[in-house]
């Protein structure tokens, strides 16, 4: 799979630092214009989405602190429902701030400005066989990418991230399917509406996800296919690579 090398510095360190969310003022308008109008910045920022997307995970949450809420209700003073109400989004909150943290470690790792001082030689995981991770762009005929689709085979933990627009309405639903060699589908599950989605695949699927099968996300009535076929159009397709 294609690295990010055909990309100036600037403008690769640019699709990584928008895939985290951290642009701002002009850096963010510039990302936006070239997500429009440049296939190779789009590209980028969809396979730095695949690869961020996982370590959101290993980021525990952490509660705000107690001058937190102190802070808050000083300055709402005698409005008790709206303290309620920023109580009742607390959960969104975290999980925000968990997120935020996650790709702020991603971006440390990831973008440096210099080469770091030779480190000592890190000690070699054996990985067993088949169990490299695998990514998958999603994209349409127009090449646009819709959905990065990350498999890590250890875990049989597949990772959706949703790079581009999926239109979708109460009357249908989105599926998604593992074509394998020999080219009949199996169906994965149906997608939710969020941005990023965890599937912990069963055994039998789990070894269907091997390096040039091909995921693909089909326009299904509510609750999926009801022949275990794709019956409505293919919106989204691409096959697993190596990372």
């Amino acid at each position: 799979m294609s690295d990010d090398s055909n990309l100036p510095e600037e403008t690769g360190d640019l699709a990584a630092e928008y895939a985290l969310g951290v642009l701002t003022g002009d850096d963010l308008q510039r990302a936006r214009d070239l997500a429009r109008t440049d296939a190779r910045f789009q590209a980028a920022v969809a396979r730095w989405s695949g690869r961020l997307a996982p370590l959101i995970d290993e980021v525990e949450a952490a509660p705000p602190p107690e001058s937190a809420w102190q802070a808050i209700e000083s300055r709402v003073g005698s409005a008790p429902s709206n303290v309620l109400q920023l109580r009742r989004r607390v959960g969104q909150w975290r999980a925000i701030a968990t997120a935020m943290t996650a790709l702020a470690a991603c971006l440390a790792i990831f973008i440096v400005a210099r080469p770091p001082a030779p480190a000592p030689a890190p000690i070699q995981v054996q990985r067993p066989a088949g169990a490299q991770p695998l990514l998958a762009m999603l994209g349409n005929d127009q090449r646009e990418t819709k959905v990065v689709a990350s498999w890590d085979p250890g875990n049989q933990r597949l990772i959706l991230a949703v790079t581009g627009a999926m239109p979708s309405d109460p009357a249908h639903a989105h599926e998604l399917w593992v074509i394998p060699k020999d080219g009949k589908p199996r169906s994965l599950g149906t997608m939710g509406t969020s941005k990023q989605m965890h599937m912990q695949l069963a055994d039998a699927l789990a070894r269907l996800l091997q390096q040039g099968a091909t995921i693909a996300i089909s326009v299904e009535p509510p609750g999926g296919s009801p022949t275990g076929s794709p019956t409505g159009p293919v919106v989204a397709s691409g096959a697993l690579a190596k990372t």
